[in-house]
């Protein structure tokens, strides 16, 4: 599958149409319970309907945003558009909040490959320890994740959400009994993802799922979930 966010004027029968899918497709993908979808709201479409563009996956560096940052100045000092940072933060309007980390493509010339080995990423199975959650007018991930005593992290973890952005009635899996911990790492000189899961006892394929990772590339102060 791929990650499609939803623009003003579309329509699930709109998006459905144009990557040659169906309505129902898209909606059990989801776990939507009606049609209706609001700009800003990313959905998932079924890999097997994925267009050749839209397979290409570019190594990003992570961005935190500072006092006196725009979208254009940063677009200029990294050779991007403004319309690609949005579209890969998957951003609704044009304003930025101090502290937010923004995902910046890294230009292909410049990207060194890390040769890194780790076991194979084993997805929960169906018996996984979850509560379902069906989110209401008001809730965001902080605050549904401090009602079941988890993170917001591990809520993104367990439902592969590209970012904190909820839909009202959207069906959300909650871990319970906190059993998917996280930790925040902020990666040093010398670091690789190998030697990171090492220290942690986990993989490095469960650590580039947790970070939406599209490569084995670091950078010296990025931020990893752990």
């Amino acid at each position: 599958m791929f990650m499609y966010t939803v623009k003003r004027g579309d329509t699930l029968y709109k998006i459905a149409t144009k990557y040659n899918t169906t309505v129902k497709k898209i909606m059990d993908l989801n776990y939507l319970k009606s049609t209706n979808i609001t700009p800003g709201e990313v959905l998932r479409i079924p890999e097997t309907y994925t267009k050749d563009e839209d397979m290409t996956m570019p190594n990003y560096t992570n961005y935190i945003v500072k006092r006196g940052d725009t979208l254009y100045s940063i677009a200029k000092a990294n050779n991007l558009t403004v319309d690609t940072i949005i579209k890969d933060n998957s951003l609704v309007d044009n304003n930025l909040k101090i502290g937010s980390t923004l995902k910046l493509r890294i230009p292909s010339s410049s990207t060194v490959t890390e040769e890194c080995y780790g076991a194979d990423y084993t997805p929960p199975s169906e018996e996984a320890n979850y509560s379902l959650y069906t989110v209401k007018k008001g809730d965001n991930l902080y605050n549904i994740a401090k009602l079941y005593g988890t993170s917001a992290s591990a809520i993104m973890f367990l439902n592969d959400l590209p970012n904190t952005n909820l839909s009202i009635g959207k069906i959300l899996k909650i871990p319970l009994d906190n059993q998917i911990s996280t930790t925040t790492y902020i990666v040093k000189n010398g670091d690789s993802l190998y030697a990171i899961a090492q220290k942690y006892n986990t993989t490095v394929d469960t650590i580039k799922k947790k970070n939406n990772l599209t490569s084995n590339n670091l950078k010296i102060g990025q931020k990893l979930i752990i």
